[in-house]
């Protein structure tokens, strides 16, 4: 369906290795949580581990824009890449108690600077109409990933939990090292990347942050582009909630068998897939805003089913996760070239920094509340994503109304 040739040469050299991230990600971020409380931490460790995470996250986002352009797109994105999941996934595999989740909470927290990098790698040298199929083709090699997952359960249910997830993560250092070496040399820095590397070449640190204040101005003093930034950090709130919980959530709770656990990122890949092949084409792209306000509800439902006791377990498990995967699917890749094309490029990886704080500072007590939410009802954390979706309907209403007419996303 989707011809990489198609694509500038950032985007595709980007694109091509992604599956060696991916991949191993998919199969180790469904066990991550349960991992961590089979190795003796509760819940509210869990939660205090993942609020440290998003708290480095903050202090590297606030930073990224400026090494990003300081380094270059390509070597910020290189570095940083081998700091936060090189060494934070083998900090994970040969982990023994908390004090080494911390260290890897610490490292993989400096994952923003890369996060910041290949945005704009990806992005800047792409046409604005191109940016929604670029996104398109990131979402399909992250299904593609997905359905990888139950390899995971295979080596679970063999190994046993412990030892199966310790080699996922060494699989995982190993892939995605390949994939930042291979990444690195198919790619070339932008003329933008390029000309700030010039214009920062004498700049500190301190210099360079100071000039986050007129970034932060121009943000402010634009009202549309606020109003999609927030439905924008809703919408990374509820993915950080759902990831630290969902799979937790279904052994702790529900009792499922772990091994059974990988199925499910299997079955939102597929529909998700499914989604793109028969949905997609048939809504049209003149009526962006409104596929993303019925996919918000569609994602909306998903999670309100998790909450509501129902007979027939597995088969409501199965039909919320087929309705996230397709309110997934109408959503992602619009809000993301809609918050790609509200940025200027000449002050992209300052704005995205910024925005990337801005994300941060929100969901950086989200581990925490998650946390004392679950212990409380494990149903709780499912509401709080419940509301962020409500919200996020309503932001977007709001964003149409300010801007005056329905804008199609090129």
């Amino acid at each position: 369906m989707f011809g990489l040739s198609k694509l500038p040469k950032n985007a595709r050299g980007c694109l091509l290795y992604e599956p060696f991230f991916l991949i191993p990600y998919s199969m180790f971020s469904t066990y991550a949580t349960i991992y961590m409380f089979e190795m003796g931490m509760d819940e509210t460790a869990i939660g205090w581990i993942t609020t440290l995470t998003l708290l480095v996250q903050v202090f590297s986002s606030f930073i990224s824009g400026y090494l990003t352009d300081k380094l270059g797109r390509k070597w910020a994105l290189l570095y940083f890449d081998v700091l936060s999941w090189t060494v934070g996934t083998l900090l994970w595999a040969v982990s023994q108690n908390i004090w080494f989740f911390i260290a890897a909470a610490i490292v993989n927290g400096f994952q923003r600077v890369p996060h910041t990098a290949f945005y704009c790698l990806l992005v800047e040298d792409t046409a604005p109409k191109d940016r929604t199929y670029v996104f398109s083709v990131l979402q399909f090699v992250g299904m593609l990933g997905g359905l990888f997952a139950p390899l995971g359960g295979l080596l679970v249910a063999h190994y046993g939990l412990i030892p199966g997830t310790r080699i996922m993560y060494i699989l995982a250092c190993i892939c995605m090292t390949i994939q930042f070496i291979g990444r690195h040399f198919a790619t070339r820095e932008t003329e933008i990347g390029l000309r700030k590397m010039e214009e920062t070449r004498s700049v500190g640190l301190m210099a360079g942050v100071r000039e986050y204040k007129g970034v932060i101005r121009e943000m402010l003093g634009n009202g549309p582009l606020l109003l999609i930034f927030g439905v924008y950090i809703l919408f990374q709130f509820q993915l950080t909630l759902k990831s630290t919980y969902l799979s937790l959530f279904f052994v702790d709770h529900l009792h499922l068998d772990s091994g059974l656990v990988s199925i499910f990122p299997a079955v939102t890949s597929l529909f998700m897939l499914l989604s793109m092949w028969l949905l997609l084409p048939r809504l049209g792209d003149d009526r962006i805003h409104t596929i993303m306000l019925w996919g918000f509800f569609i994602s909306l439902l998903s999670n309100l089913v998790l909450i509501i006791h129902l007979p027939g377990m597995m088969f409501w498990l199965i039909t919320s996760t087929i309705l996230a995967a397709v309110g997934t699917m109408m959503t992602y890749p619009y809000l993301e070239a809609a918050v790609a094309n509200a940025i200027d490029d000449e002050n992209r990886a300052s704005v995205f920094a910024m925005l990337s704080v801005l994300i941060l500072l929100v969901i950086s007590p989200s581990g925490i509340i998650g946390g004392w939410a679950y212990k409380w009802d494990p149903a709780m954390p499912f509401l709080l994503i419940v509301l962020s979706f409500a919200a996020s309907i309503a932001l977007l209403f709001m964003y149409k109304r300010s801007a005056g007419r329905v804008e199609e996303i090129r």
